[in-house]
């Protein structure tokens, strides 16, 4: 086999190895998560509990449902229909940890956390960061599917994306 060729061989095996090694970043939060109550404590809370406005929590708000556990300085609440559409948390930063469906801990953190319930997409921004016992990232931008656990960041006007991914036999640490 030709050395040219070898390459064009070596490049699909190299792909599938980078793949399967990302994979584990992508768990998926816990979906029975939502099925739980929501409890919420904030210092201040401002708006209307209906569709006519977002509400608007601030002061130290801690939002909890099952094992996601969320602070932030802000969350403005959107609702439809009676239910939460999307919150939009901003935070110095805004700090998440959630139990994955397969039993690992996620921590995440960015100075702006926009959670889209209709779709299951988070979208972080802000010096957004994620942590597994796999590995981590971090990003200026990094938009998470739950429902899928589809992963997108970095790109032309969110800078360079920053990964670590620890070996199978060694979870976290450096």
């Amino acid at each position: 086999m030709s050395p040219g060729a070898a390459r064009r061989n070596l490049l699909p095996r190299c792909a599938l190895v980078l793949a399967a090694l990302l994979l584990p970043l992508a768990a998926h939060a816990r979906k029975s998560d939502r099925d739980q109550p929501m409890d919420i404590d904030a210092g201040h809370q401002e708006g209307s509990l209906d569709e006519r406005a977002p509400t608007v929590l601030s002061q130290g708000v801690v939002i909890t449902q099952g094992t996601l556990h969320i602070q932030s300085d802000r969350a403005e609440i959107h609702l439809r229909d009676g239910e939460i559409r999307r919150a939009v948390l901003t935070g110095r930063p805004v700090q998440l940890r959630q139990e994955m469906d397969d039993g690992q801990p996620m921590h995440a953190r960015a100075r702006t956390v926009d959670y889209d319930l209709v779709t299951d997409i988070v979208t972080l921004t802000g010096d957004a960061y994620i942590e597994q016992p796999r590995g981590t990232m971090a990003g200026q931008r990094i938009v998470y599917n739950m429902a899928t656990g589809h992963i997108e960041s970095g790109g032309q006007n969110a800078g360079r994306v920053q990964m670590r991914i620890n070996p199978r036999n060694r979870q976290g640490g450096d």
